[in-house]
């Protein structure tokens, strides 16, 4: 069976030395599911990386003329390089010492977009360091109060559109390997004029991870997050774990606002839209830690058609 595994921000870490540890944790818990016969496809976000990235750049032109400022595009780039390379270096190093003969590889992926998104009318995604009200001012960019914390500079985070390099991820899973793609939800590119272009954005990997999952024809699409099930009445008396749930239920429930944006809604929906394309597939909401016991249906919410 193909499982698309999206990995949450808890996979990963915030310092190159954090994340290469958490990507060994990481790879402990995702090789005994390549272990099972799942053809594995992982996608991961990259939040804090490509935020982190960002600030380097601008923030090193201020000290060196030289240092040029980076597009946002490039910095989701290097983000889905470096974050690939501890993803790969951790799978390859456990499947190994698990004996298991597999190869994997990191993918640079384009994810396009449609310019009239009205995403880009009013961008909401905050990246980089906090400012003052004053030090915001002086600021090219779209920034935005955030929390009382602060000014932060905000872009677009448009829906996907279709995944560029979607025949290689296929064909090479289908031959075999564990492929890590999407990240931070890909690249957005837009396309002009038969050509496309890298655009200031983030695209939610959990949508990016549906699209994905529907093109290359997954049976499951399972995203890890920090809690091991989605819930109705959150923090209330009358909180309810979500077990089975049919994608009318988990329509409802979205509806009624159980789930908040930024949070479990975005990962909800991208469930509802995979699994509302074809009646035998799942999705899978948990932790990372409890994700073989959710496959095996011990635990975490199950959405089906």
């Amino acid at each position: 069976m193909r499982l698309v595994i999206a990995l949450g921000g808890n996979a990963l870490g915030e310092t190159p030395e954090k994340q290469k540890e958490m990507a060994s944790i990481t790879a402990k818990y995702i090789v005994p599911i390549i272990k099972s016969g799942y053809d594995v496809i992982i996608t991961h976000g990259n939040g804090p990386q490509v935020g982190l990235i960002n600030l380097a750049f601008t923030e090193g032109g201020k000290i060196n003329e030289k240092v040029y400022k980076m597009p946002f595009s490039e910095c989701g780039a290097m983000s889905q390089g470096y974050i690939g390379f501890h993803l790969e270096n951790a799978l390859i190093n456990e499947l190994n010492k698990e004996g298991v003969k597999k190869s994997v590889v990191s993918i640079t992926t384009e994810v396009e977009v449609d310019k009239n998104d009205p995403a880009f009318s009013n961008p909401t995604k905050p990246i980089g360091s906090f400012y003052s009200k004053e030090e915001a001012e002086k600021m090219p960019y779209v920034m935005k109060e955030d929390s009382g914390r602060g000014y932060r500079r905000v872009i677009a985070s448009p829906k996907p559109v279709k995944v560029l390099e979607m025949d290689v991820i296929k064909s090479l899973n289908e031959s075999g390997y564990v492929v890590i793609t999407c990240g931070g939800g890909g690249i957005p590119v837009i396309k002009e004029n038969d050509k496309y272009n890298g655009i200031d954005a983030v695209i939610d990997k959990d949508y990016a991870s549906s699209i994905l999952a529907s093109s290359v024809n997954a049976d499951i699409l399972m995203i890890l997050t920090a809690i091991d099930c989605c819930k109705i009445n959150f923090n209330k008396p009358n909180e309810e774990k979500l077990g089975v749930v049919t994608v009318s239920d988990m329509k409802k429930y979205n509806l009624e606002g159980h789930f908040l944006s930024g949070s479990m809604k975005p990962k909800v929906e991208a469930c509802i839209d995979f699994v509302s394309k074809d009646k035998q597939r799942v999705a899978i909401i948990t932790t990372i830690e409890k994700a073989l016991d959710a496959l095996d249906g011990k635990c975490g919410t199950k959405i089906i058609y």
